[in-house]
């Protein structure tokens, strides 16, 4: 069976790819980070999620980027909340973190390498997404060509590397769709920026208001914990 290295943050795109992954018949092996985030909860989601469908290994990478610091989800920041949709698809917000895409790609690409396959997926949206320039399709495109000119395998021509971003044209709506029929429990994922001590969403920050609009337009309801009312 072909192997495929698969990003999987515990989020519900990263889930998402996982099963799409699975489902093009790939043995897919999940890579998780600890940057220093503060919604580490999503590892023990992603825990949950590579168990669930199936991956036949789960690594996760220790990575202080609180010593770098730059974005509310690494370093003493507040997490924006409740912003309007415009406010949302207008400008790169402060929870962008710098260059995180380029890093776990890069960790990525040298698990790849060891494992000898080209195959490396990533969840990255560039129609419902907040704005992160490391989620766009010239990005993905950028790193593809500079994994292919930076690595031995590819230099002497035993791999030939492909950045798998299977969701990069979905909406969140045909996200959910697309994962429901996949087999993803979505109550396992948790995308939130801000949770609780006991892991609830806030249902305010942008990747809640993303989720939760997404579920909404996909006639599904989140099934994942929050603090109070789920308004999308």
């Amino acid at each position: 069976m072909k192997r495929a290295v698969v990003l999987l943050s515990g989020g519900l795109d990263s889930a998402t790819t996982l099963a799409v992954a699975r489902s093009e018949g790939y043995d897919t092996i999940a890579l998780s980070f600890r940057y220093g985030q503060r919604h580490a909860i999503e590892l023990e989601a992603a825990g949950a999620v590579a168990r669930q469908l199936g991956a036949s290994r789960h690594e996760i990478i220790d990575i202080d980027l609180r010593s770098i610091g730059g974005s509310a989800l690494t370093a003493d920041l507040p997490v924006p909340t409740g912003r309007s949709r415009s406010e949302l698809e207008s400008g790169i917000p402060i929870t962008y973190v710098p260059a995180r895409n380029t890093i776990f790609l890069s960790f990525g690409l040298a698990w790849c390498e060891v494992l000898g396959t080209g195959d490396l997926f990533i969840g990255v949206n560039s129609l419902d997404y907040s704005g992160y320039p490391d989620c766009r399709p010239e990005y993905i495109q950028a790193f593809e060509a500079m994994a292919n000119l930076a690595t031995r395998a590819s230099v002497e021509g035993s791999l030939r590397y492909r950045i798998h971003a299977p969701l990069l044209s979905s909406t969140k709506a045909e996200i959910i769709r697309r994962g429901r029929a996949l087999g993803v429990d979505y109550s396992l994922t948790r995308s939130c920026y801000d949770p609780d001590l006991h892991g609830r969403a806030c249902g305010r920050c942008d990747s809640c208001q993303l989720r939760l609009r997404g579920f909404a337009e996909a006639g599904v309801t989140d099934p994942a914990p929050y603090q109070g009312p789920r308004d999308p």
